[in-house]
C-alpha cells in the first residue's frame, strides 16, 4: 500500500512539474508576442496619425501607453523568475500566471482599439475609390427624386397634413443631402491633394453619411404609402373590435372604471374622420388602440373582481381588531416576563407590529382591500405565534417545585417564579440563591 501512495505522489509531482513548465513557456511566449505587437501598433499609430490626424488616433495612443506601462510589470516579474535568488514553485507559478494575465489584457486592449481604426484606415487607403462611389451613389439617388415627388403629391390627396408631415419634405431633404454629399466629396479631394489629410478625411466621412441619410429619406417616402395602407387596414379591424368590446362591456357599465373607459373609447370612435375625408391613419390607430386596450384592461379586472368578491371594509376592520387584540395580549405577556422570553417570540411580535403599521393605508382603496385583509390575518397569526412561543419560554423557565414538605418552601418556589420573570436568566441563579437560602 505504501508503494502505491508513493507512486501516486510521484505521478502528481510530475504532472504539476509539467504544468508549471508549460505555464512558464506560455508566459515567455506571450511576453514576446505582446512586445512585438506593441512595436507593430506603434508603427500603425504613426501611419494612422499621418492619414487620419492626431485626434482620430488618440484612443489608440492612450491604449499603447497603458499597455507599455502594464507590461513593465510583466518584464519585472520575468526578471524575478531568473535572478540569483532561489524561488519556490508556488512563487514561480504565481508570477507566470500574472504575466499571462497581463499579456492577455494587453492583447485585448490593442485588438479593440486597432479594430476601431481599421475601417477608417482602410477607407483612407481607398479614398479615391470611396470618393468615386460617393459620386455614383449620389447620381443614383438623384434619379429617384422625381418619383419621390410624385409619391408625395399622390399621398397628399389621400392623407391630411398631420400624416404628410412625416414625408412632405422628403424629396427636398434628399436633394439637399445629395448636393451636400457631392460638395463634401469635392472638399475631401481638394484637401487631400493639398496634403491636409485630417480635413480630407472629415469631409469624406461627411460625404458618406450624407449619401446614407439621403437614401434613408427616399426609402422612407417610398415605404410610407405601403405602411399607411397597412395602418388603414389595421384601423378597420380595431374599429370593429372596439365596437364589439363596447357591446360586451355593457353588463359592467355600472362599474365606474369600466364606464369611464367605455366613454373614452366611444369618444375615440366618434373622432375618426368620416369616409372620404383626408385622414391620418397612424394617429387614429394609436389613439383608438390605446382606448381599446384601456377598456380591455378594466373589463378584465372587473370580471376578475366579480369572480372574487371584494371583502367589505367591515370584514377587514374585524380582522384588524382581532390582530390588535392578539398583539396587545402578546405584548403584555412578553413585557411581564422579559427575563424568560427568547428571540423567537420577540421576533414574531416585532414582525406583527411592523405589519400592523401598514394596514390602515390599505383598507380604504378597493385595489388594496384584499391585501389589507391578508395582512391583518397574517398580523394576528404572528401575534398568536408570539404568544404561544412566549408561553413556551415561560413554562420551560419555571423552576420545578420540590415537595420539601414546608409551606415556606412552596411559597419560596412561587416567589422564585415571579422573580424569574423580572430578572434576566443570566443572573437568576445567583440572586435567587441569596434570597431563598
Amino acid at each position: 500500500m505504501a508503494g502505491f501512495w508513493g507512486k501516486r505522489r510521484r505521478a502528481e509531482q510530475e504532472e504539476q512539474l509539467a504544468a508549471d513548465t508549460e505555464l512558464s513557456r506560455r508566459a515567455e511566449a506571450a511576453m514576446i508576442a505582446v512586445d512585438e505587437r506593441i512595436r507593430t501598433a506603434g508603427d500603425e499609430v504613426g501611419f494612422a496619425q499621418a492619414e487620419l490626424g492626431t485626434e482620430a488616433t488618440k484612443d489608440l495612443r492612450d491604449a499603447l501607453s497603458a499597455v507599455r506601462s502594464h507590461m513593465q510589470e510583466a518584464f519585472s516579474l520575468h526578471q524575478l523568475n531568473h535572478d540569483h535568488i532561489p524561488d519556490t514553485p508556488e512563487e514561480l507559478r504565481t508570477r507566470n500566471a500574472r504575466i499571462v494575465q497581463l499579456c492577455d489584457w494587453a492583447d485585448d486592449v490593442l485588438d479593440e482599439r486597432t479594430a476601431a481604426l481599421a475601417d477608417r484606415i482602410d477607407r483612407v487607403r481607398r479614398a479615391p475609390e470611396v470618393l468615386a462611389r460617393v459620386q455614383t451613389e449620389s447620381s443614383a439617388l438623384e434619379t429617384r427624386i422625381p418619383a419621390a415627388r410624385e409619391t408625395i403629391a399622390r399621398l397628399a390627396e389621400r392623407y391630411n397634413e398631420s400624416a404628410m408631415s412625416k414625408i412632405a419634405a422628403g424629396a427636398d431633404e434628399a436633394t439637399q443631402l445629395i448636393a451636400f454629399a457631392r460638395h463634401s466629396a469635392d472638399v475631401s479631394a481638394r484637401r487631400r491633394a493639398a496634403g491636409q489629410n485630417e480635413e480630407a478625411n472629415l469631409a469624406l466621412e461627411t460625404a458618406i453619411e450624407a449619401v446614407r441619410r439621403g437614401g434613408t429619406v427616399l426609402d422612407g417616402v417610398e415605404d410610407y404609402e405601403l405602411q399607411a395602407l397597412r395602418a388603414e387596414s389595421t384601423l378597420t379591424d380595431v374599429v370593429a373590435d372596439s365596437r364589439g368590446d363596447l357591446i360586451a362591456a355593457r353588463d359592467l357599465a355600472s362599474t365606474p372604471a369600466v364606464a369611464e373607459a367605455m366613454t373614452a373609447l366611444e369618444a375615440a370612435l366618434a373622432k375618426l374622420p368620416p369616409a372620404g375625408s383626408k385622414t391620418d391613419p397612424f394617429t387614429s390607430l394609436t389613439t383608438l388602440r390605446e382606448a381599446n386596450q384601456a377598456l380591455d384592461t378594466v373589463v378584465a379586472k372587473a370580471r376578475d373582481r366579480a369572480a372574487r368578491p371584494l371583502p367589505s371594509i367591515e370584514a377587514v376592520r374585524h380582522a384588524v381588531d382581532d390582530a390588535d387584540r392578539q398583539i396587545a395580549v402578546a405584548r403584555n405577556v412578553i413585557a411581564g416576563h422579559r427575563g424568560w422570553i427568547g428571540a423567537d417570540a420577540r421576533t414574531r411580535l416585532a414582525e406583527a407590529e411592523r405589519l400592523r403599521s401598514d394596514i390602515d393605508r390599505l383598507i380604504a382603496p378597493e385595489d388594496t382591500r384584499e391585501e389589507a385583509l391578508a395582512v391583518a390575518r397574517r398580523t394576528a397569526q404572528l401575534a398568536s405565534e408570539a404568544l404561544q412561543l412566549a408561553q413556551r419560554d415561560i413554562d420551560s423557565s419555571r423552576p420545578q417545585q420540590n415537595n420539601w414538605g414546608g409551606g415556606g418552601r412552596n411559597q419560596g418556589g412561587g416567589m422564585s417564579d415571579m422573580m424569574g420573570g423580572l430578572i434576566g436568566g443570566a443572573i437568576l441563579g445567583g440572586i435567587l440563591g441569596d434570597i431563598f437560602d
